[in-house]
C-alpha cells in the first residue's frame, strides 16, 4: 500500500524528544523531515484514504472527520509542549517527502517570518458568557379556572412576567457585554496581540449561557502563569457572568494564512 506524507505543521528544529508514544494520523507516529533550517513534522498515511478523491469523500464524514482532527490536534498540542509550531490546516497531504520539500522551499521566506514572530509564544482563548437565571425558560402558563376575571388576572401577571424576564435578560446581556469589552481592553494590552472571533452559538457549542467574547490572545510563554492570574482575577468581579480559559494552545488564531480549514492535497 502507498503511503502519503501528512504535514502537521511546520517549526524551527528543536532538541527536545516527544512523546515515544505519540501517534498522529491513522496511527503512525510523526517523524521531523529538514529543509533548510526548518522541520515539517509529518507522518506516514495510506493512499487509499489520503488521495484526493477519498479524502473529499471522507470529508463528508463527521465521525472520520472529527477522529482525525483528533489526532492532528494531539500531535500539535505534543509540539507545543517543546518547541513553537506553525500548525497546516488539517489533511495537508503530499505524496512523498520531496512533495514536502518542494513545499517548504516555495513557502520558506513566508514561514520563516511567521515563526520568527510566534517564537517562544503561546494562545490562551477566553470567553465570557451572560449566565441564564435559574428560573428562566420556566415560565408558567395563566392559571385556567372558570372566571372570566381571573383568567384576565392570570393573563395580565403572565405578560408581565415575561415582559420582566426579558428585561432581566437584556440586562444580563448588557452587563456581560460591558464586562466583556474591558476584559478584552484589558487583556490585549497584556499580550502582545489579540484576535476577536464569532461569538459561539450555544445551540451548536452546547454550553450554558449566552457568548459575549470569544477571544484569543497571544502572550510569551514566560508570561503565561501572570495571563492566567490575570484571567483569574477578573471572575470575582463577574457575578452573573461566567469566564472560561483554555490553553496553552499553539497560535493557531495568528497563523490563519497556514491552518484554514481546507484541505491541501499536493503533488
Amino acid at each position: 500500500m502507498t503511503a502519503l506524507r501528512y504535514v502537521y505543521a511546520v517549526c524551527r528544529p528543536f532538541r527536545s524528544a516527544l512523546q515515544a508514544q505519540l501517534t498522529g494520523v491513522a496511527g503512525a507516529p510523526p517523524k521531523q523531515l529538514t529543509h533548510h533550517g526548518l522541520v515539517a513534522v509529518v507522518s506516514a498515511v495510506p493512499e487509499a484514504d489520503f488521495a484526493e478523491e477519498p479524502l473529499r469523500a471522507h470529508l463528508e464524514d463527521l465521525d472520520w472527520l472529527a477522529a482525525t482532527a483528533r489526532a492532528h490536534q494531539q500531535v500539535i498540542d505534543a509540539l507545543t509542549v517543546v518547541t513553537t509550531p506553525l500548525p497546516l490546516r488539517l489533511a495537508t497531504v503530499f505524496r512523498d517527502d520531496s512533495g514536502v520539500r518542494t513545499m517548504m522551499e516555495a513557502r520558506e521566506e513566508d514561514f520563516g517570518r511567521v515563526l520568527d514572530r510566534l517564537e517562544g509564544r503561546v494562545e490562551w482563548g477566553v470567553k465570557v458568557y451572560a449566565e441564564p437565571a435559574a428560573a428562566e425558560g420556566e415560565t408558567a402558563a395563566p392559571a385556567a379556572t372558570g372566571r372570566a376575571g381571573a383568567d384576565a388576572v392570570s393573563g395580565r401577571d403572565y405578560l408581565r412576567r415575561r415582559r420582566s424576564q426579558t428585561r432581566a435578560r437584556e440586562d444580563r446581556w448588557q452587563n456581560a457585554a460591558v464586562f466583556a469589552g474591558r476584559l478584552h481592553e484589558k487583556l490585549s494590552a497584556f499580550a502582545e496581540e489579540s484576535r476577536l472571533h464569532a461569538p459561539q452559538n450555544s445551540a451548536l457549542s452546547g454550553a450554558s449561557g449566552q457568548n459575549v467574547l470569544n477571544a484569543a490572545y497571544l502572550v510569551p510563554r514566560a508570561d503565561s502563569e501572570e495571563f492566567v492570574e490575570l484571567v483569574d482575577r477578573e471572575k470575582d468581579d463577574a457575578p452573573g457572568i461566567r469566564l472560561e480559559l483554555t490553553g496553552p494552545w499553539a497560535a493557531y488564531s495568528f497563523t490563519a494564512e497556514f491552518a484554514e480549514e481546507e484541505p491541501e492535497v499536493g503533488p
